[in-house]
């Protein structure tokens, strides 16, 4: 491995760090999209920054962007609360205007400079390396590795001495208010290291894969955990993850770093959306198949329990009485008898004492409104569920 992909894919790792702990927060908030808005807004203080100091590496470009990133939210709340177009609408809204007012500045201002558009959109970390940083003259590695470095060293400091301030606006604005922080301020503070984030990015990944890195990570942990902290942790795992698979599989294919590390997140994502132990598309759908079933089978013993007459219990009378369109009755009569509940003999179905007490607990949580409290119960009786 040469030194230039060591450090291309170390630039790659810090810029998902960077990304993921912010976005873990705009997508708790629900505000993911925004980080798009954010980073196509800025462009216009990009080359604001440039008319003044004729020069692409002064730091004024990233405040001047940064300053439009805010600018951006505060445009897109305003519209927002006038309560005519929802969220969604006001980004499209604001976002296409400031990005077409860069480019036009561009077009107009500035064709003999080299501030390329899908330069900056796509981004091509293969060059990163090639742009070294000089202090007293000698090389103390690519620009774009300090200066995301920079960020990220900002970023985490932030996020441990107001660790407890995000978490409290971001989950109960009302709370935070009663304690003496200012949700607004907080709101701002976290738009503001957003924006400056997607700048230092820019020059190195491109606005496409920043807003990748920003929303992919944290909502492929969103689906893994509730807790705040192992949802930050997870975010960045993800994200470096996909700066060092996405490398190599550019580096195999011959193709797009950024595209190919935006690949990887989102293969990431959709595994994670497919599999996820709570919240995946089959463990919520054999999830509910199981509840179906259950539920067939309290259905069934309340039946047993309120018709004691043989014939009512007779096995094949049973599959004619009950109507179970979905979930065949010999299913649910197997589920019970595998459990205890009931037995058979000579075809009459009737409940074990075991079964009888489950039923007789299970109907006054039915009729005390706690059916919530159903679920603790069937742990305690079932040995095997639906």
């Amino acid at each position: 491995m040469t030194s230039a992909q060591l450090e291309i894919q170390l630039i790659a790792a810090l810029v998902a760090v960077a990304c993921a702990i912010p976005g873990t927060f705009l997508v708790l908030r629900k505000m993911a999209m925004i980080s798009d808005a954010i980073s196509h807004a800025i462009l216009p203080g990009i080359v604001l920054g440039f008319f003044i100091t004729q020069d692409l590496n002064s730091p004024l470009l990233i405040l001047l962007a940064a300053i439009t990133g805010v600018v951006t939210v505060m445009l897109v709340e305003f519209i927002q609360k006038t309560g005519l177009v929802k969220e969604d609408t006001a980004i499209g809204l604001v976002f296409p205007a400031l990005f077409s007012i860069g480019v036009i500045l561009i077009a107009k201002n500035a064709n003999d400079v080299h501030l390329d558009i899908d330069a900056v959109l796509l981004g091509e970390l293969a060059f990163a390396p090639f742009d070294r940083l000089l202090v007293g003259g000698s090389d103390v590695g690519p620009k774009s590795l300090w200066v995301i470095g920079s960020i990220l060293l900002i970023t985490i400091t932030l996020l441990l001495l107001f660790f407890k301030e995000l978490k409290l606006s971001t989950f109960d604005k009302g709370l935070a208010t009663t304690l003496g922080f200012s949700p607004l301020l907080i709101h701002y503070a976290l738009m503001t290291v957003s924006s400056v984030t997607v700048v230092g990015a820019f020059d190195a990944v491109g606005a496409v894969l920043v807003v990748a890195l920003i929303i992919a990570p944290a909502a492929t942990a969103y689906l893994l955990t509730d807790d705040l902290k192992k949802m930050l942790v997870l975010s960045c795992f993800f994200g470096i993850f996909a700066a060092f698979a996405g490398y190599w599989l550019a580096n195999i294919l011959d193709a797009s770093i950024a595209g190919s590390m935006t690949t990887v997140l989102g293969f990431v994502f959709l595994l994670v959306y497919l599999f996820a132990p709570k919240q995946g598309v089959f463990s919520v759908f054999f999830k509910e198949r199981q509840q179906r079933k259950e539920v067939s089978l309290l259905v069934f013993l309340l039946h047993l329990q309120n018709h004691q007459e043989s014939n009512e219990r007779h096995v094949n009378h049973l599959r004619e009485h009950i109507n179970w369109q979905k979930v065949q009755a010999k299913t649910v009569l197997d589920l019970a008898k595998k459990n205890n509940l009931v037995q058979i003999s000579e075809n009459i179905v009737s409940l074990t004492d075991k079964g009888q007490e489950f039923t007789d607990e299970a109907l006054r949580y039915i009729t005390t409104n706690k059916e919530t409290a159903i679920e603790e119960l069937k742990d305690r009786y079932f040995l095997f569920r639906g």
